[in-house]
C-alpha cells in the first residue's frame, strides 16, 4: 500500500503537478521503505569471521540453553585463537647485564567453551620434577579436545633455574612474595608479574614443587580443605596424600586463594633431580583432574582412598654432625621410634632422633651433614586410634584430654618454621 501510494506521488510529480513537493514526498517515503540485503551481506551477517566470536550453547541442568560467546582469549598482549597452541613470554625482570628476563608461558586455547585451568612449576629453580610435569602435559594436550583454556608456567624463576639455585639472585624466595608489587623488591616484581600477568586470568590453579634442601617428599597435596573449591580441586587430582594447611602468606598457593582462585600444591620428590616416578604421577593427577572437570576426553578414575592429615609435625635435630637415617618416605612410625642417628665426627658422641607423634613420614632429609635446629622428617598425624599407634609427646592435643606441657624443642608445626625453610 505505501509503495503504490509513492508511485502516485511520484508520477504527478513527472507531470509537473507540485513537482518540488511531490518530488520531496517521494524521496522521504524511498527513505522509509525497507531495503533487501543483498546475498553476500546476508552470508556476511550470518557466519563469523574465524577469528571472531563463536557461539557456543550449552546446556543448563533445569533445562535452559545458554549461548556462551567463546572466541579470541587476550593475554600478554596476544589473542588466543579456539583450537590454538602458543608460546608467550613474560616480561618480568633483567640480569645485571641489562638483559630481559622473560618467563616463558605456554597457552593451548581448546575448540569448545570452559574455565582457564593454570599449571605452575620452577618457582624454586633447582625444583626440576615440577618443570617435566608441565611439559610433558602440554606437549600431549589436544585442543581440539579441550573444553576451556590451559595455560603452564614451567619455569617461574628463571634466574634461579640458570643458576641451579632456589632462590633469586638477591637470596630471596620467590615464593614469600605473591600477590607481589611493581614497585617492591626485585621478588616482589617478578611476583607482580607473574600474578598479574597470567595468574589473573585463571579459574584454576596446580602449583608444582620438590622437597627442599636435599629433603625429599612423599607425593603429597598441600590443600586449604575449608574452601570447597580447593577441596574439590585436590580430590580431582586424586594423587598422594593430603595435607591440610591454609598456607603461608606470600606463597602463590595462597595469594591465588586469597584472590578468588582456587589453589592446590602437589609436592613429589627431591630437588636438582628429574624423577620418572614422580613426573608421571603428576601428569596423571593433572589428567585426572581435568577428566573429573570435563576439560579433556576421558573417563574419570574411579575415586580412591586419599588420606588426609590435618596436622603435621616437624621433628628437628638438637646436635651437629653426621645424620644417618634408614627410614623411608611412606613408612608409618610409633612414639618413640628412632629416627635417625647424629654422630660427631671426631667424638663419635652419638644421639638418637626419635618420633614425637605417631605417625606416617611425609617429607624426610636425606642423609647428610647437619647443624643443630636442622629439620630433618615431616610426620603426618594419623587419625587411627592411639592404643593403635601410640600416645602422643607431651606438647600435642588429644581430642577430650587437656594438652601437656610441651618439651622444649620437641615437635614443630608448619607455621613456627622459619620462612626459608617452609616446605612450600
Amino acid at each position: 500500500m505505501m509503495a503504490s501510494f509513492a508511485t502516485t506521488v511520484w508520477n504527478r510529480a513527472l507531470r509537473g503537478r507540485g513537482f518540488v513537493i511531490g518530488l520531496q514526498a517521494a524521496l522521504l517515503l524511498v527513505a522509509l521503505l525497507p531495503r533487501p540485503a543483498s546475498a553476500a551481506e546476508e552470508f556476511e551477517a550470518e557466519v563469523p569471521e574465524a577469528s571472531e566470536v563463536t557461539d557456543v550453547t550449552v546446556e543448563e541442568p533445569a533445562g535452559a540453553v545458554l549461548s556462551i560467546p567463546w572466541g579470541e582469549m587476550q593475554i600478554l598482549d596476544a589473542d588466543i585463537a579456539p583450537g590454538e597452541r602458543r608460546r608467550l613470554f613474560l616480561r618480568a625482570s633483567e640480569s645485571f647485564a641489562g638483559d630481559s628476563v622473560e618467563i616463558p608461558v605456554l597457552a593451548v586455547r581448546g575448540e569448545r567453551a570452559g574455565p582457564v585451568y593454570c599449571m605452575t612449576a620452577g618457582i624454586h629453580g633447582d625444583e626440576l620434577n615440577g618443570i617435566e610435569i608441565v611439559r610433558q602435559f602440554f606437549e600431549h594436550v589436544n585442543p581440539k579436545k579441550l573444553s576451556g583454556t590451559l595455560l603452564g608456567v614451567p619455569v617461574a624463576n628463571l634466574h634461579g633455574f640458570r643458576r641451579g639455585s632456589r632462590y633469586l639472585p638477591d637470596r630471596r624466595d620467590l615464593n614469600r612474595f605473591f600477590p607481589g608489587h611493581p614497585a617492591g623488591s626485585s621478588a616482589s616484581r617478578i611476583a607482580n608479574a607473574l600474578f598479574d600477568g597470567v595468574v589473573r586470568h585463571c579459574d584454576a590453579l596446580v602449583d608444582f614443587h620438590t622437597g627442599s634442601f636435599y629433603r625429599a617428599n612423599l607425593p603429597q597435596l598441600r590443600a586449604n580443605l575449608d574452601n570447597p573449591r580447593v577441596l574439590e580441586l585436590a580430590q580431582a587430582f586424586g594423587i598422594g596424600v593430603v595435607v591440610h594447611s591454609e598456607g603461608l602468606i606470600g606463597t602463590l598457593r595462597r595469594a591465588s586463594t586469597d584472590a578468588g582462585i582456587p589453589a592446590i600444591t602437589y609436592e613429589a620428590g627431591e630437588p636438582k633431580r628429574f624423577q620418572d616416578n614422580e613426573i608421571t604421577r603428576g601428569v596423571e593427577g593433572m589428567r585426572n583432574l581435568l577428566c573429573e572437570m570435563s576439560a579433556i576426553d576421558g573417563k574419570p578414575p574411579a575415586p580412591g582412598h586419599q588420606r588426609i592429615y590435618a596436622s603435621s609435625r616437624w621433628v628437628r635435630v638438637d646436635d651437629g654432625g653426621i645424620f644417618i637415617t634408614g627410614r623411608k618416605l611412606g613408612e608409618r612410625v610409633r612414639f618413640g621410634d628412632v629416627l635417625g642417628t647424629v654422630t660427631d665426627p671426631v667424638s663419635n658422641e652419638r644421639t638418637r632422633l626419635v618420633a614425637p607423634v605417631a605417625g606416617r613420614i611425609l617429607g624426610m632429609a636425606v642423609s647428610q651433614v647437619v647443624i643443630p635446629g636442622f629439620a630433618a622428617f615431616h610426620i603426618g598425624i594419623d587419625s587411627e586410634p592411639l592404643e593403635e599407634m601410640g600416645a602422643p609427646l607431651p606438647g600435642t592435643e588429644v581430642s577430650g584430654a587437656a594438652p601437656i606441657p610441651p618439651l622444649p624443642g620437641a615437635i614443630l608445626t608448619p607455621d613456627q618454621l622459619e620462612a626459608e625453610e617452609h616446605p612450600e
